[in-house]
């Protein structure tokens, strides 16, 4: 008897042990609601997000709660950290210690069980990697005139879609993503994705949809209790990122396996064309005779082109689409666009293309992309960052291994700083010479080495498929369409589904 009264006792003290500190706040950490024992805030955070439209909202409203530009949450077992406004934003970029990932069962989910890639991870591995993909994306093209040849491709591309809608109600969105997956696989794999695979591609940018509208930046309850996946594996999700998985691994191997071959095939007198793979695959053959300690290996090839594959698939062509969305609504600001296009393209069937290098003359389509990219702030809340060692932030304590939340909205529409930050007007990145501007507070892309890897892309893309589409086509709504200015919440947020029409412009 005695010895079941002390195995209860010691369960027992276990039990408030385990309470007390479930519920404690680690000392001098920023100021949030009160934990729940055992949940943290978890349920809270769910249910008043989904009642105000998504966390990005929920941060906003909490930091005007607590009266600070940094909240001290715990989700699940992780103590979480949200910067918000200009100085925090900016200091959690740049600073070394918050340059860490989470390491997390969500975002090994992501990566297929492992923590491999680029975006998902840190130190010597991310710093190897990160630089020798980019030396290489370089090399191929990323961000040089060779991309701008693959871009003019598709944007004639595009154009001929568009033309053969004859003017009937369509949604855009999945023919842009089309084209700006394209360019991309053009770098990473040296050919377009070919037509017979377009149902492929098709399933597969469905299922990464469905991915960014069920999770949040937070990664949902499998991060924060992945047991649930054992109970309810649809409703959380797992099913979904598993499927996905599946079949973006299949995707990818095929490619690699074509590329192994014709590398076998290859010689001194007949290399093989470039591309990111096969330069990758020279790298393995190259570090083969080390293999123990090099980290270049096949599962690492694929988490590396499955990261660039996420940040082209759906970042610009939402950006792009929602720029269609606003001009279809403010004919005002079409028209103004196509007079500027008019004016440095000659013609409105003139097939120059609008280079890059010429970029400089288009101010008001600058202004307005960066509006477009400041006012729906379609990446909110940027990627999670992890404390790399314990540290100061605003003057509290931050722990080792805290989850940091960057809210990129809470700067894109910080009320001290831009004028009617709720109003559309690209005007405000125009100055009093009619130039272009960059305004410090504008940083879609982020800042720092954590910068989206897709950034070159991501601009050049939206640029030149815009001037093309406005040089050749009014966007106009159809008789009853009003599209919505609120997005959909998720890990990047989305427009909801609206259709326009594309009017070919008279040559005149």
């Amino acid at each position: 008897m005695s010895a079941l009264i002390i195995l209860c006792s010691i369960l027992i003290g276990f039990v408030i042990y385990s309470l007390v500190k479930s519920v404690r706040r680690p000392k001098n950490f920023p100021p949030g609601p009160r934990f729940v024992p055992w949940l943290g805030n978890t349920l809270q955070f769910r249910k008043e997000a989904r009642a105000v439209g998504g966390q990005h909202i929920l941060f906003g409203q909490w930091a005007q709660r607590y009266r600070s530009p940094l909240l001290g949450l715990k989700l699940g077992q992780e103590y979480v950290v949200v910067a918000l406004g200009h100085e925090m934003v900016r200091e959690v970029q740049l600073q070394e210690v918050f340059e860490g990932r989470p390491d997390n069962f969500f975002l090994r989910l992501r990566t297929m069980g492992t923590r491999k890639g680029i975006t998902c991870t840190d130190g010597k591995l991310w710093y190897e990697h990160r630089n020798f993909a980019m030396k290489e994306m370089r090399h191929v093209g990323y961000g040089r005139s060779q991309m701008e040849s693959h871009i003019e491709r598709e944007a004639e591309e595009l154009l001929l879609q568009l033309d053969r809608t004859e003017e009937a109600p369509i949604e855009p969105v999945t023919w842009l993503a089309h084209g700006v997956l394209n360019v991309l696989w053009c770098l990473i794999a040296g050919k377009r994705i070919a037509s017979e695979e377009d149902s492929t591609l098709q399933r597969l940018l469905e299922l990464m949809n469905r991915r960014s509208k069920l999770f949040d930046i937070c990664g949902g309850l499998l991060a924060q209790f992945p047991w649930l996946r054992h109970v309810a594996p649809d409703r959380t999700g797992y099913n979904l990122i598993r499927q996905l998985n599946t079949e973006l691994y299949g995707f990818f191997m095929d490619t690699i396996e074509e590329h192994r071959l014709q590398l076998e095939k290859s010689s001194e007198n007949e290399p093989v064309e470039s591309d990111l793979i096969y330069a990758y695959l020279q790298e393995m053959r190259n570090q083969s005779s080390d293999s123990e300690s090099s980290s270049f290996n096949e599962t690492q090839l694929v988490m590396t082109i499955l990261d660039f594959f996420i940040a082209g698939s759906q970042t610009t062509s939402n950006t792009i689409n929602l720029a269609l969305m606003v001009l279809a609504m403010r004919s005002d600001v079409q028209e103004k666009l196509f007079a500027e296009v008019l004016a440095n393209v000659k013609s409105a069937k003139s097939d120059a293309f609008p280079h890059l290098s010429r970029r400089e003359s288009f101010d008001y389509m600058d202004a307005f992309i960066m509006e477009v990219q400041r006012f729906f702030h379609i990446t909110p809340i940027t990627g999670p960052r992890r404390a790399l060692w314990p540290t100061k932030l605003g003057g509290y304590d931050i722990p080792q291994n805290a989850t940091i939340l960057i809210s990129l909205r809470s700067v894109h529409l910080d009320e001290q700083h831009w004028v009617d930050p709720l109003q559309f007007r690209p005007e405000r990145f125009i100055d009093v010479g009619g130039k272009c501007f960059k305004d410090e507070f504008f940083m879609p892309f982020g800042l720092g080495r954590r910068r989206c890897l897709g950034d070159a892309l991501a601009r050049a893309c939206i640029f030149s498929f815009l001037v093309r589409i406005v040089q050749q086509f009014c966007i106009v709504l159809p008789p009853g369409e009003t599209p919505s200015m609120v997005l959909l919440p998720g890990i990047t947020l989305t427009p909801k589904p609206y259709k326009v029409k594309f009017v070919k412009r008279s040559s005149d």
